[in-house]
Parts: C-alpha cells; sequence; structure tokens
C-alpha cells in the first residue's frame, strides 16, 4: 500500500508540474513567437530533470519554484523568451550538476552571463565585506548594469520566496523579510515595478511585525463594504463628465497597502480609525501619445470642478517623470463627508509603465518615456566602478537613493539635473564630476554665495567654485545624500587614511627596532587586540593621528621577538572589566540565547531598549559580545539583511528581580486632576517607579511621556489597560528609544 500511494503521489505531481509549465506559456504568450516555445521547452526540460530529487521545505516538488519565478516574469513583470529561460534555470548552476558551459552551448552567451548574475558567489565571500548577500547584490548590479534583466528576473524570484515564506524556521523568516525590506523593495520601486514593490512590503510586514499586519488586515477587510460604497458616491458624478468631454477612461479605487498605512500610522502618530486616506482613486485614460498630457489636465480640471484640491498635494510627475519613468499626475482632493482622497490619473501607456516598470519600458522604446531611468542605469554603471572594496559600504550608498524623491537644479547653462530631496551643493557638485566634487570649495546659488552643505530647492541654478588644493574632509559625509558622493567620499578619505597609515607604520618600525622586535602578524594581532582597533590599517593611522600612544608599548614585556602585555596592564584591564560582572551574572539568567538556548552575558541594545516579553533576537557585535534587540527596532532590516549569520534566538525566561525603562506617550483631554489620576494609577495601584514626567498642554488638550520602569511586557501591557479606563485619556502608545532619551 505505501508503495501505490507514493505512485499515485508522484503521478499527481507530474500533472502539477505540466500545469504550472502551461500557466508559464499563458502568462508570456503576449511577448513570444512560436519558435520560442522550443527553446522554453527545453529549459523546463533540463530545470526538471536537474531539480527532480530536490523538495522546497514545504514538501513540494523544487521545480514549482523555477517555474513560479517564470511565470511571475511572464505575466507580472511582462518579460520575454529569454527571460523566461533563465527564470527557469536560475538555480541549476548553484543547487545542480549543471554549469554555465552547459547553458551557455544549450542557450547561448547571453542566458549564461543572466544566470551568472544570478547564481550567488560563496567563493567571492571575503569575511572582511561582512556579508555574503552585500557581495552577491554588487555582483547582480554588475550585471545588470549590461542587463537589467538580471534584477528583474531576481526580483521574481524574491517575490516568490516571499510568497512561500510560511515553511521557514522563525529565524529563516525575519531574515529574508529584513533583506527584502531593506534591498529588494526599493530596488522594485527604482525599476518602476510598483505592484511587486507593494507586495515585497506588505509580505515583509507580515513577518517582522505579524501582530500589526493582522491587525489591519483585518480593519481593512472589515471597513471594504463602507469603503466602496464612499469609493461609488465619490466617482458617480465624475463618470458622466468624463464622458461627455470625449475622454475614454477606466477609474479603479483601490485601498492603500498596509504596510503604507502601518507608515502612515507611525509618522502621523494616529491610530487605523484616524487614517482618512485609506484608498486611492485612479483615473486611466486611452488616448494617443500626441495628446496625453492635455487629456491629462483635462481630466484634472474635471476632478478640481467637482472637489476642492490642496493646493500643496499637485504632483506634475507628466511634465517632469520620476527617474524610473513613472509619469501621472497627482491630487489630494476633498471629497463627501469632508475626507481627503488622493486621486492618480494616467494613461494608459503611462499605467502599463508604472505596473510593469522597465518591461513596459521596452515595449514603447520609440517614445521619450525611457531616458530618465536610461540615466539612472548609466548611474549605477559609474557607481560600480568606483573603487571602494567594502560591499557593505557599497550597499549602503546605493540604497540611499533608490526610494529618493527627486528636485529639478540646472546647470549655469541651463541643463537639468535631477537630484534627491535634500541633496546639497556638494552633492551637486560630484553630479557633474568626480574631480570637480573632490576639489569644491564653496557654490554660488542662484548669483549667491553659499556653503558646500546648502542644500537645494527646486528651480535653483548651481554654480561650483573649485580650487586645487582641496581635499575631502569627514564632515563631508554628514551632509551630502547621493550614493556617488558617498561612494567618491569615502574612496578619497581611504586613499587619505592609507597615506598616513604609513607615515604610522615608520613609527611603529622604529618603535619595534629599538626594543629589536619585527612587525610580524602575532604582534601585531597583539596590539589590535590591547588596542581594540579590528584592522592593521586602523593600527597605524591612529598611531600617526595621536590616538594610540607608542610609549604604552613600554609597558609590555617581550618574550623573544613577541611582545607580551605586562601583568600590571592586565590587572588593570580586569579590574576594570570586573565591575560589571555580577550585574552581567543577574541579566544574563533573564535571556536564553543561541540555538541550544544557553545562559550567556549579553547587553541591551541602546537603539531599541526591548524588556522582557518582547520578541527579541541576539547580535554578536565585532567588540562588544552579544546586543539584545527587538524584533520591531529600527536597525533590525539592517542586521538582518547585511549580517544574518551574526544573528542568534533569544528567549526571555521569567525572572522578574529586574526592572527595565521602557516610555509612554499619553494625549488626552486637560481635565482638572487628570494627571494625578494618571500618577495614582501608576505608582500606588501597580506599585511601578517612574523615572520623568513631562506633560505640555494647549487649547484643552494635553501630550506627556512618562519614563518607568517595568519587570515585562506583561507588566506594561497591564499597566497600558488600566491607564485607558481613566476618563479622559485619548491614545497611549510606547515611546520610540530616540524619544525616551530625549525625554529622560
Amino acid at each position: 500500500m505505501a508503495v501505490t500511494a507514493k505512485i499515485i503521489d508522484a503521478d499527481r505531481e507530474r500533472k502539477e508540474i505540466l500545469s504550472r509549465y502551461k500557466a508559464v506559456l499563458r502568462a508570456c504568450k503576449p511577448n513570444i513567437a512560436k519558435s520560442d516555445k522550443k527553446l522554453i521547452r527545453h529549459a523546463f526540460n533540463i530545470a526538471n530533470e536537474a531539480h527532480v530529487e530536490m523538495r522546497r521545505k514545504s514538501g513540494e516538488p523544487y521545480i514549482y519554484h523555477p517555474l513560479a519565478v517564470a511565470e511571475i516574469a511572464g505575466k507580472e513583470i511582462g518579460l520575454g523568451t529569454t527571460s523566461i529561460i533563465c527564470s527557469l534555470l536560475h538555480d541549476t548552476v548553484e543547487d545542480t550538476d549543471v554549469t554555465l558551459d552547459d547553458i551557455q552551448h544549450e542557450f547561448g552567451k547571453k542566458v549564461s552571463d543572466i544566470i551568472d548574475g544570478l547564481t550567488k558567489i560563496d567563493s567571492l565571500f571575503d569575511h572582511k565585506t561582512d556579508s555574503i548577500q552585500a557581495e552577491n547584490f554588487r555582483k547582480m548590479l554588475l550585471t545588470m548594469a549590461d542587463d537589467v534583466r538580471v534584477m528583474l528576473i531576481k526580483l521574481a524570484d524574491r517575490l516568490h520566496n516571499m510568497r512561500t515564506l510560511d515553511a521557514m524556521r522563525r529565524d529563516k523568516q525575519l531574515k529574508i523579510a529584513s533583506e527584502t525590506k531593506y534591498i529588494y523593495a526599493p530596488l522594485a520601486h527604482r525599476l518602476g515595478l510598483y505592484a511587486i514593490k507593494t507586495e515585497l512590503e506588505d509580505l515583509s510586514m507580515k513577518y517582522t511585525e505579524p501582530e500589526m499586519y493582522r491587525s489591519i488586515a483585518k480593519k481593512l477587510q472589515t471597513s471594504k463594504a463602507q469603503r466602496n460604497r464612499y469609493i461609488r458616491t465619490f466617482t458617480e458624478p465624475l463618470k458622466k463628465e468624463l464622458k461627455d468631454s470625449g475622454l475614454t477612461y477606466t477609474i479603479l479605487g483601490r485601498p492603500k497597502a498596509i504596510n503604507s498605512i502601518w507608515s502612515k500610522m507611525k509618522k502621523q502618530k494616529v491610530s487605523f480609525e484616524k487614517v482618512f486616506d485609506l484608498f486611492a482613486i485612479r483615473i486611466v485614460i486611452d488616448t494617443e501619445p500626441k495628446y496625453e498630457k492635455a487629456d491629462c489636465w483635462k481630466a484634472y480640471s474635471i476632478v478640481t470642478d467637482f472637489y476642492r484640491p490642496n493646493p500643496d498635494r499637485l504632483r506634475d510627475w507628466i511634465s517632469n517623470p520620476k527617474v524610473n519613468g513613472y509619469e501621472a499626475l497627482h491630487t489630494t482632493v476633498m471629497g463627501p463627508k469632508g475626507r481627503w482622497v488622493e486621486i492618480q490619473i494616467r494613461t494608459e501607456r503611462m499605467d502599463a509603465i508604472a505596473e510593469k516598470g522597465l518591461a513596459a519600458h521596452w515595449k514603447y522604446k520609440e517614445t521619450n518615456a525611457d531616458t530618465s531611468l536610461d540615466n539612472w542605469l548609466a548611474k549605477v554603471k559609474d557607481l560600480l566602478q568606483s573603487p571602494e572594496a567594502n560591499a557593505m559600504d557599497f550597499v549602503d550608498d546605493f540604497k540611499l537613493n533608490l526610494f529618493a524623491e527627486e528636485i529639478y537644479v540646472f546647470t549655469p547653462a541651463g541643463q537639468l539635473k535631477k537630484l534627491p530631496v535634500n541633496a546639497t551643493a556638494l552633492d551637486f557638485a560630484f553630479d557633474i564630476h568626480t574631480d570637480i566634487g573632490i576639489n569644491c570649495i564653496g557654490a554660488k546659488v542662484n548669483h549667491k554665495l553659499v556653503p558646500l552643505s546648502h542644500r537645494l530647492n527646486n528651480g535653483d541654478q548651481i554654480e561650483i567654485i573649485t580650487s586645487k588644493k582641496q581635499k575631502p574632509k569627514d564632515e563631508w559625509l554628514n551632509y551630502v545624500v547621493t550614493a556617488k558622493a558617498k561612494s567618491r567620499i569615502k574612496s578619497s578619505l581611504k586613499d587619505e587614511k592609507r597615506s598616513q597609515a604609513e607615515f604610522g607604520k615608520a613609527k611603529l618600525e622604529r618603535k619595534f627596532k629599538q626594543r629589536k622586535l619585527k612587525i610580524n602578524e602575532s604582534n601585531i594581532n597583539i596590539l589590535l587586540s590591547y588596542f581594540k582597533v579590528t584592522s592593521p590599517l586602523d593600527l597605524y593611522y591612529n598611531i600617526e593621528t595621536g590616538k594610540i600612544d607608542l610609549k604604552k608599548l613600554d609597558e609590555f614585556e617581550t618574550k623573544g621577538d613577541l611582545l607580551k602585555p605586562s601583568r600590571s596592564s592586565i590587572e588593570r584591564k580586569e579590574s576594570s572589566e570586573s565591575t560589571t560582572s555580577s550585574t552581567k551574572r543577574k541579566k544574563s539568567e533573564l535571556l536564553l540565547i543561541g540555538d541550544d538556548l544557553d545562559k550567556i552575558d549579553y547587553k541591551i541594545a541602546n537603539c531599541c531598549n526591548p524588556i522582557p516579553g518582547d520578541d527579541v533576537f541576539g547580535f554578536v557585535t565585532v567588540d562588544q559580545g552579544i546586543k539584545i534587540h527587538r524584533v520591531s527596532c529600527p536597525n533590525t532590516v539592517e542586521l538582518m539583511s547585511n549580517y544574518a549569520y551574526r544573528i542568534v534566538k533569544a528567549k526571555w525566561t521569567n525572572q522578574k528581580e529586574i526592572v527595565f525603562l521602557t516610555g509612554l506617550r499619553i494625549t488626552g483631554i486637560d481635565d482638572v486632576g487628570i494627571i494625578n489620576n494618571i500618577t495614582k494609577v501608576i505608582s500606588r495601584e501597580l506599585k511601578v517607579n517612574i523615572r520623568a514626567i513631562n506633560v505640555d498642554s494647549l487649547d484643552g488638550i494635553f501630550e506627556g511621556t512618562i519614563l518607568l520602569f517595568v519587570n515585562d511586557t506583561k507588566h506594561l501591557d497591564i499597566l497600558i489597560k488600566d491607564l485607558k479606563k481613566i476618563k479622559g485619556i485619548l491614545t497611549i502608545d510606547r515611546l520610540s528609544p530616540d524619544e525616551y532619551y530625549s525625554a529622560s
């Protein structure tokens, strides 16, 4: 019976695989010729055979994954034959015996190059760069500079992985979701794939903040009928007028994404019920290219005849498209019942580009719509040519400009330049040319002299002043915002640092020579450990700049040609460390850390200040042991996406002897005695110690911050529940670490 059941299952799976393969062909049917089907079938046969013994974490045949990626590439991004083939084969080189040479022989060099860009490169991993993923990302970008389909297929791959993330362990879910939010969602945004970008963000939130995700999703579902009624009421008068004006159109009403709503709730510090623009109305016009601009403005005029617009919320991305080619008119109008409604107006061509990004750009290549995105890809290529070696720096710099909104400024000759919002005169200088940025000493904005840190505004005209004597400075990194400027400044500073380090190394060699020692790896490692620096370059540089005093070497003993820290220096070190040992012992009883959940010393991360009961993880730092972060910490996304191999599990025990500092923001009606009632509940009824309280009142409404000590999240939840019972209290929220540090 067991054998029969297995045969039946295998037969069912074969039928399912064939069904999914046919779905791939249907997805790409508009973009391929009949002759291409043979190539796709050949790629499918190779992938199916290569993955035949492999299973996903869910237990499904592995071939389901490349088939799903191929369907997304064809149906949701609109890619063609080459991309479908690459999607089907994208994991074969990494996970099976199939080689790049095999693929090149069967499908040609272009397919081989794309798959090479998609293949992970463990062999290139350098521990000094800290992140395999950063190196993978850099390699994909290198290939993308020549063929952007590499990144489009990678986004399809990541989207399917996120859709099937339920089968993974919790720590893997957090790592992959964080990585997706940190790199892939912003990249989808920049490449114009708004639907994919939105889904990636929502799926990331589903795993990083599951409770809030479920709460918002449930409330959206509950309010769906009411929302649809409002959309019908709002659009009814517009439909007749748009038709009478001769426009052929489609009106769509869509709810905002869950992550977008959550971001708005945090930014505006309001509850779900207080977020009014939970949906957007989109008007898509079917018109010829030469009439696009006029017809969009005609539709805008009709909308604003019925509903009063907010003058500060008009965005004209038709006259000046975004860097990724996005074109539309956006405005916010006051609708029925005093509700603000966002309106998006675009043509069918613009809508295709907004939904399918680059794939639609290729379709409409005869227009000028792709020029700005081509310019951005040229900047990517320029950034990749930077001598900057650290992959993590590269990814951080690159990410800076993925989500940035643009401003439009001009050169003295009237040439238009696009820069991110908050870009400075120095960013503009580097955008013109690296040498101009490096030698920049000042600028004239609209004929007035300004410092390098001057922030530019739309319409500014900038003239750069240079001097051959100028060199980049560390503080420049504090006010440039473009990836190119940051990358070039860091590269120049490193060159200068290496130059200074040579002098420091010479000083150390002279010191060693006096003591008849050699600069070898053992001695350097002893000094790195003693002075707590991470590399020989930093050691030599700190010697030259005076941060390390070579006189301290006189305290060291020698054994043959090796240095040895003296007993007195070791005793001083042990004395300073022993003062905190008893506190560490107590704290280690609170947390179980690692896969085996052992009791290990740790530190609480200042960036998020977790308390017992919070969902937490441990992060192995370079020189400060293990630090405990909340899963909702502002830095979680970056840590988990870039340093996943340094993440360890952490779980609170039931220890309640230690209290932890946290903070609350309370708003309410300013009534007599309300503050007294609040402090009474906190300090008397629940016996919670208050560290600080700060209250401001204006026009009958008060807002206060309270810092207090609690045992754990359960203790805090009880406190919040009791405080909400006080008459006049409107909202209670937990403070972010930045807020309660500023309040303390």
